[in-house]
């Protein structure tokens, strides 16, 4: 799951995650051990303030932010493919020709959300996405299945050598069941039907329990494996709820939860920016359900609490900041792209707020973000503010606010802000027998939990 690296250099988010690992390694951690693995309440202190409410005002700043949002993934599309740019200078005019496929599964459920909302009539909405699902299904390059990483805006063809993509595809392919679920109309539900079956999750798996990144054809199968705790829970979820090539359910016990603890607070983690906590929330609710091992929303409202307290440790060396300003993930910067985050403190951190952080993180702790997204408006809106909303990242101490948007970056902040709204997301996906069928093979089980977002 990435965008492109500014400039020349086009690495995705994994990439640089494997390039920048061997320095946390040697930090201190600790193994799961069986009798945590089964003990809900051990991994949900009552330290953590629970999620609130939003305030009219909140709820009004976010439909402003919302239907800005909303904009990108409509403008900054081609209407005949349907392909999403993965990025777009918005102080300039923008003449690239880059499309991601997890943009574009960020942009179907965008369309959803506009269509709700009334940002588009139903008539637009259900056009643009028979018209983007005809083209995966009949055009698009795919290996079993599998889309490539980026593509041509315009042709679809395979840009920059990129990898057939396991996690990429995964996020497009919740684009397109909440599509299948929202509009009901035959042709979206025959076009869905068959790019989601298409997919040959027994061909990804077929000698390992640990799914690869991606495939390409010049090299075969990537060295790396989704090995441990990440975005990669959408991905394993979906293989399981396949009913055409279904992932063996013992996929979902090989990856590793290693447990973290900061300041007294422990949770399942990774040496990973915040965006692994966010992802698979976008669309598989975990609100009061947990599998044998965690319940995996308050594992996600602990993760942003811990990263909060990180942030704001930092102000002896970033007096910026503060309860106001805080949150670092994989994102640009003024050297260019960078994968930062923590704890522990990985890559380059050096002062920039990364609005999507906080953003992908509102239906854990609404009021603290909340509280962030409104001061950087408030603030620095002339810089950080577009036509698209919040811009990549900035930083006020340095004089630097970027240039772009980033399609996945605003598609979860624009996500989350629905789900922590209305839940629409949430409850249009989980309708998809998919599902439903991977968190039931999954061992999912719901329980009382009264501190949850309702």
């Amino acid at each position: 799951m990435a965008d492109s690296n500014p400039g020349h250099l086009h690495l995705t988010r994994r990439k640089l995650l494997k390039q920048g690992l061997g320095l946390a390694l040697g930090l201190p951690l600790v193994k799961l051990p069986s009798a945590l693995a089964q003990d809900g309440k051990r991994i949900s202190p009552a330290s953590v303030v629970p999620p609130s409410q939003l305030t009219p005002d909140d709820d009004a700043f976010l439909e402003e932010m919302q239907r800005l949002q909303f904009c990108y993934f409509w403008e900054q599309t081609n209407p005949d493919t349907g392909l999403v740019k993965d990025r777009s200078n918005v102080r300039a005019t923008d003449k690239s020709i880059v499309a991601s496929i997890a943009a574009t599964g960020f942009g179907l459920t965008a369309i959803c959300i506009g269509q709700k909302r009334g940002y588009i009539s139903m008539i637009e909405a259900r056009k643009r996405v028979i018209n983007t699902l005809r083209f995966l299904w009949k055009k698009l390059p795919n290996h079993r299945g599998f889309f490539y990483h980026f593509a041509n805006l315009n042709t679809g063809e395979r840009i920059w050598d990129s990898e057939v993509s396991s996690v990429d595809t995964a996020i497009l392919l919740c684009g397109i069941l909440t599509c299948r679920q929202h509009f009901q109309n035959s042709d979206v539900n025959q076009l869905a039907d068959a790019i989601f079956n298409r997919v040959d999750w027994t061909w990804l798996s077929e000698d390992t329990s640990l799914l690869p990144h991606g495939w390409t054809p010049e090299i075969g199968f990537l060295p790396y494996r989704w090995d441990g705790y990440s975005e990669l829970m959408m991905m394993y979820l979906l293989g399981m709820g396949s009913s055409s090539h279904p992932l063996r359910v013992e996929t979902w016990n090989a990856w590793k939860r290693t447990i973290f603890e900061y300041d007294g607070l422990r949770y399942i983690g990774g040496f990973a920016p915040l965006f692994i906590h966010q992802y698979s929330q976008a669309w598989f609710d975990f609100r009061s359900k947990r599998d044998r091992y965690a319940d995996y929303f308050q594992n996600s409202v602990i993760a942003t609490e811990v990263h909060r307290r990180f942030c704001l440790e930092l102000r002896g060396q970033y007096p910026d900041y503060n309860e106001d300003f805080w949150g670092i993930t994989a994102s640009d910067s003024q050297s260019g792209y960078v994968v930062w985050g923590g704890p522990p403190a990985m890559g380059p951190i050096d002062g920039s707020v990364v609005p999507s952080a906080p953003g992908g993180s509102l239906p854990f702790m609404p009021q603290p973000t909340m509280r962030v997204l409104r001061h950087i408006k408030d603030r620095y809106g002339d810089r950080a503010w577009s036509a698209y909303g919040f811009v990549n990242a900035l930083n006020p101490a340095r004089g630097w606010y970027d240039t772009d948007v980033v399609g996945i970056d605003t598609g979860i902040t624009m996500v989350m802000a629905e789900n922590v709204r209305t839940g629409f997301v949430w409850d249009t996906f989980m309708k998809n027998s998919e599902a439903k069928r991977g968190m039931q093979l999954a061992g999912f089980q719901t329980y009382y939990q009264p501190s949850l977002v309702q």
